[in-house]
């Protein structure tokens, strides 16, 4: 959009915590965030303040019954989303469902053209390209809270993340752990567990299952903080979660783990970049489930194939390139 349009006013608007990744973005002029918790007299008076900055055009990228009407409400008089159900009546260029199968930067990409932005095929890495800016004081202050936390820098350091916001999405903790061992022993690599404020008690138990020799737990950081640690280390592992996608964001190497997840939709990272994603294929898949459903052998069947081995092996051939 600021490539189409140089001169214009953007602005992004997204939940107060998430927005703030969007900090230092050089393509935005403006950054709203918006609480959920808010009661209705507040979100009343967020949206009047929303119509004295007389935007032209929004584009509802989420499409969720909230977004929808603040789009209308915002007094744009054009307005681009999605065609789901009723709230395709709240936008003037309804974004039609299609029947190929895209991925998630592919299928965004498809609102800017209404207004005239279309991109080749295939989709260069620079179309595809996801980022976050981050100050160098903020890099500065992750050097700085890692070595406070005794990590030598000189050595390899890999991340590890292994909680999600579903438990269907989590690779087994005791795999973590042993994966983190032969890390940190195999490789003589560092290893930091990282985890948000939920998630406390799962990277504690992943790492009293490993040896804890060159083994870290970071502290619950806040989404800049992550992002800033994870720009300094060598490869990151995640299960199908955000902090994978940040990882990403900063240039970091990342192997996401799927289960009940579609990797072709949700990790459209190239390899050449030093990104896999890694699943093995069940005959339940892609359940979109939040709790595994099967029983016996079958629970969480897909994650149990996806061995240590497995994982291990991608680890050395992504740090192998450099």
């Amino acid at each position: 959009m600021r490539k189409k349009f140089p001169n214009s006013y953007i602005a992004y608007l997204a939940d107060k915590n998430a927005i703030t990744l969007l900090e230092n973005n050089p393509y935005l002029d403006e950054l709203i965030p918006l609480d959920f918790s808010w009661t209705l007299k507040e979100q009343l008076n967020f949206i009047k303040t929303l119509r004295t900055k007389k935007f032209d055009l929004v584009i509802d990228l989420f499409g969720n019954p909230r977004s929808a009407i603040l789009s209308f409400l915002s007094g744009a008089k054009t307005r681009i989303g999605g065609e789901f159900g009723w709230r395709k009546y709240l936008y003037t260029h309804p974004i039609p469902r299609s029947e190929e199968r895209k991925n998630a930067i592919k299928f965004h990409l498809d609102y800017l053209k209404p207004i005239g932005i279309t991109f080749s095929e295939p989709l260069s890495y620079e179309d595809m390209k996801t980022e976050i800016f981050l100050s160098h004081n903020e890099k500065s202050w992750a050097t700085e809270y890692l070595k406070s936390k005794g990590i030598d820098l000189n050595k390899k350091t890999v991340g590890i993340h292994p909680g999600a916001t579903w438990p269907a999405k989590m690779w087994f903790k005791e795999n973590f752990a042993e994966l983190a061992n032969r890390i940190a022993l195999k490789l003589n690599a560092n290893v930091i567990i990282t985890h948000s404020e939920n998630e406390t008690e799962l990277a504690i138990e992943v790492f009293n299952l490993t040896s804890r020799k060159n083994i870290f737990v970071l502290d619950a950081l806040n989404l800049r903080q992550l992002a800033s640690v994870l720009s300094l280390v060598d490869l990151y592992i995640s299960n199908d979660c955000g902090p994978m996608h940040i990882s990403v964001a900063v240039g970091t190497k990342t192997i996401g783990i799927f289960g009940p997840g579609e990797e072709d939709i949700w990790f459209p990272y190239p390899n050449s970049e030093g990104h896999k994603a890694l699943r093995v294929d069940v005959e339940c898949h892609p359940c979109h489930l939040d709790f595994c459903n099967k029983e016996g052998e079958n629970y969480m069947k897909c994650m149990k194939l996806l061995t240590v081995d497995m994982v291990f092996n991608e680890v050395v051939k992504l740090l192998k390139r450099g």
